[in-house]
């Protein structure tokens, strides 16, 4: 990571130390707000960790974190981060969007690994491009990935409260308007420019500009809301100036925009709450099948017991009686001999 005081010329003034810095192109760098104001922090698909640097020495970082999604700190299973996200008046906390289509919400002071990974937002299929807070509504953020440009709400983490079809081409990059609300921009690999405005229509782009034939990759704008300045693959920028309407705040758009997002949060948390439940009772259900097979199973076993103890009795009462059967013999063999020797005894006499 270098940077530059443009009073000193074109050269970089300071740069990273290579063996300390990422091993993938770097690909956000913001500042962060500090009392010196010499601190930022980057990012890199490296997987390694995203880094606290300070200008003032730049030897090596101040401090790391690898994006595990484990909370375990580990570099075999961190993600590659994307872009970064990083709201001046939530100092503590910031956003990472990752190579693997999920946003990861961090809070740096927070005192173990573990804890500064707060929770993951999945809902894009491939590397997320952009991402950024709503400028009105912070608890609200925007971001780009795969198909699909989608707003999200810090209160849900499993779904999207609203998202754009899915389009043809990639999209690469987007950004709300700093003045409006209710509009954003997106950019798309087919060099066109969408614009949305969520107050005239949700379900497609209220204007689609073709900016270039190359692939636009970057999108900007002017604090003020006026200009808008897209890059190409071919390394060209194009500046465009937006009319007034979409330039200028709107009659009750600020209030109008609150309860689509707080709308459609609810209905987010309503289907969330019943998917919560559908997993509960199928759990339910799968328990109580594995308790029935259980059953059945001591049940079969019971059974076997009985024909088991019912076999034994019998061939135990069968022995018994063979037993008494050979006893009564013996017996009655023993009276006849009895007999016998009596009667020849008398005939001895006689």
């Amino acid at each position: 990571v270098a940077y530059w005081d443009t009073r000193k010329g074109c050269q970089p003034v300071e740069t990273t130390a290579i063996e300390h810095s990422h091993r993938d192109p770097v690909y956000k760098v913001i500042w962060q707000q500090s009392k010196t104001g010499t601190e930022f922090f980057s990012c890199s698909t490296d997987g390694q960790h995203v880094l606290w640097w300070d200008v003032r020495r730049m030897t090596e970082p101040m401090e790391r974190l690898a994006l595990d999604p484990a909370k375990k700190g580990d570099l075999d299973n961190a993600m590659g981060a994307t872009c970064l996200e990083f709201e001046p008046t939530m100092p503590t906390k910031f956003m990472v969007g990752t190579e693997q289509g999920m946003v990861v919400s961090c809070n740096r002071k927070a005192k173990t690994p573990a804890e500064k990974i707060v929770g993951t937002y999945s809902g894009h299929h491939g590397p997320v491009y952009a991402l950024q807070r709503h400028p009105f509504f912070p608890k609200n953020f925007l971001t780009i990935g795969d198909w699909t440009a989608r707003i999200w709400s810090e209160e849900i983490r499993d779904s999207s409260i609203m998202w754009t079809k899915y389009h043809m081409s990639y999209l690469t990059d987007g950004c709300w308007s700093p003045v409006r609300p209710a509009v954003f921009f997106t950019t798309k690999m087919d060099g066109s420019l969408d614009v949305w405005d969520l107050l005239f229509k949700q379900n497609n782009a209220t204007l689609t500009l073709q900016v270039s034939d190359e692939p636009l990759h970057s999108l900007r704008i002017q604090d003020n809301g006026r200009f808008l300045a897209c890059g190409s693959q071919n390394g060209t920028a194009t500046l465009l100036e937006l009319s007034s309407g979409l330039s200028s705040l709107q009659r009750n758009e600020k209030a109008l925009i609150t309860a689509m997002f707080e709308r459609e949060t609810k209905r987010e948390k309503i289907l969330e709450a019943r998917h919560r439940e559908m997993r509960l009772k199928e759990r339910g259900r799968s328990e109580q099948g594995r308790d029935d097979e259980g059953r059945e199973s001591q049940a079969e076993e019971s059974r076997h017991d009985l024909v088991a103890r019912a076999e034994r009795d019998f061939y135990q009462a069968i022995e018994e009686e063979r037993s008494r059967h050979a006893a009564k013999e013996s017996r009655r063999h023993g009276d006849d001999e009895q007999e016998k020797g009596a009667l020849e005894e008398e005939e001895h006499h006689e």
